[in-house]
């Protein structure tokens, strides 16, 4: 079957267009159509660089055309987004979240050592205390949290804040949560650059309507790259928290995360240090402590490099089920891992009021060129 241009521009006439003023075609954001057989390729403009928003509109224009055109029709819609709706997201710089009062980095250098599980029921703990709590998925390649939360096939809504149209985070057990992987699918990989996935950052951080928050937990990827310096120009980060197993491949790693926070061009400080996966207990020997990654060694590196010990975490079959299973092992009442984790968030909260009388604000990072970073990289 045969289709014409006509047929897609009076389908695509029905669209709102991003601004909310006319439809697409009457805003002249339709600027080309190509049809190859079945197949179709729309060329529009989207005014933001918003991601929901995007997303939004890519899906509208498929739909609109399934449902007027042809439901089999192949369609491939390419997005533009002009330059002077480029440029607005990198006026972040120095600019406040408003209502946010601690952002904390939580940090590995290591990949595997649990950082996204410490993060997830450290978030669930201090929301059980009274505090409103929000987490940003910040590992881009590998988005953990939607699963943890159980929220893995949830959709950000949108909101209007002052005029503009802002992502409303999904929320689980009482925090807030924004992650890129509520905008790809469980089999959909994420293969971008590091700039694009920095811009990826500051529209989950930027683009969301957050609210009053006490803290707002970034669960950063392992080690110490593009994303973490993009954080650390995008916003000040109150403080950081290292997490490592004690084995000593990963603490030569974790090393290197609390000396990239104690640069000179960066200057976060450091909270503490968790050790996870700290002892394993059977259950049929109680009593019994077997230290298979090792024994103490985040306690020993964190006295060595003069950063507090926060704590530990047990290794327990639990944490990993509850996991999996999208209900965070902090939730669970009078358990060794509820005593844990509680210890842990009373910890991190004395010395996140110790770091907040004794020091001025964090100031955000002022690394422009690439010869910046990669000195950075080298130092930490």
């Amino acid at each position: 079957m045969a289709y014409s241009k006509q047929q897609i521009t009076d389908a695509l006439s029905s669209i709102t267009s991003t601004d909310g003023k006319q439809n697409l075609v009457e805003a002249q954001h339709v600027k080309n159509i190509q049809i190859f057989g079945d197949e179709v390729v729309v060329d529009a403009i989207c005014l933001t660089p918003a991601l929901h928003i995007k997303k939004k509109l890519e899906v509208e224009i498929l739909k609109v055309l399934h449902q007027k055109v042809h439901e089999k029709l192949k369609i491939k819609v390419n997005l533009e987004v002009p330059a002077k709706a480029k440029e607005e997201p990198q006026q972040i710089r120095g600019a406040e979240l408003p209502g946010i009062k601690n952002i904390i980095a939580i940090a590995s250098g290591k990949g595997g050592v649990g950082k996204s599980t410490i993060t997830a029921n450290l978030a669930v703990n201090l929301a059980e205390k009274g505090f409103k709590v929000g987490v940003v998925d910040a590992d881009i390649y590998g988005p953990s949290q939607p699963l943890m939360f159980d929220i893995d096939h949830a959709k950000p809504g949108s909101i209007e804040v002052d005029g503009k149209v802002k992502m409303d985070p999904v929320e689980s057990y009482g925090v807030k949560v924004m992650s890129i992987g509520f905008f790809a699918g469980s089999n959909q990989a994420v293969v971008w650059r590091g700039p694009m996935a920095s811009k990826a950052l500051n529209q989950l951080i930027r683009d969301s309507h957050w609210g009053e928050l006490d803290f707002l937990l970034i669960d950063l990827p392992p080690g110490t790259g593009d994303i973490h310096l993009s954080l650390v120009q995008a916003v000040a980060v109150t403080g950081a928290v290292i997490v490592s197993t004690p084995q000593t491949v990963a603490l030569a790693d974790a090393r290197k995360g609390v000396g990239m926070f104690k640069l000179d061009s960066i200057n976060v400080p450091v909270l503490g240090m968790v050790e996870n996966m700290a002892y394993f207990t059977p259950a049929e020997l109680p009593d019994n402590k077997y230290y298979i990654f090792g024994k103490e060694g985040v306690k020993y590196l964190s006295q060595e490099l003069d950063v507090p010990f926060l704590g530990e975490i047990p290794l327990v079959q639990s944490i990993r089920e509850s996991g999996d299973v999208g209900r965070p092992a902090a939730l669970q009442e009078n358990t060794v891992i509820s005593e844990a984790f509680d210890l842990l968030s009373q910890n991190i909260v004395t010395e996140l009021v110790k770091r907040n009388d004794k020091l001025p604000p964090t100031e955000i990072t002022r690394i422009t060129t690439m010869a910046g970073c990669s000195a950075a990289k080298q130092k930490a």
